[in-house]
């Protein structure tokens, strides 16, 4: 019984992962260099593509997509 539980964990974690998919049809997970980088820089941030590590841009863009308003720097008193 304890091989066989051992094997089946072994598999298991030697399993290749199911495919990632990006939450975002126009998801962009290529390092932009070049000409390509001025023209992303050129575009305003809401209409740039999702990229991996631009955490601002990235969360600025979902907050729009999701019409989340911004927070406010006012107090209700």
């Amino acid at each position: 019984m304890r091989t066989i539980v051992l094997a089946f964990v072994s598999a298991a974690a030697l399993a290749p992962p199911p495919p990632a998919h990006a939450s975002s049809p126009d998801f962009n997970p290529v390092i932009a260099f070049g000409a390509t980088r001025e023209q992303i820089k050129n575009t305003p941030i809401l209409d740039r593509p999702y990229r991996p590590l631009h955490v601002y841009g990235n969360t600025v863009r979902r907050r729009n997509h999701r019409g989340a308003a911004a927070p406010s720097s006012r107090t209700n008193r």
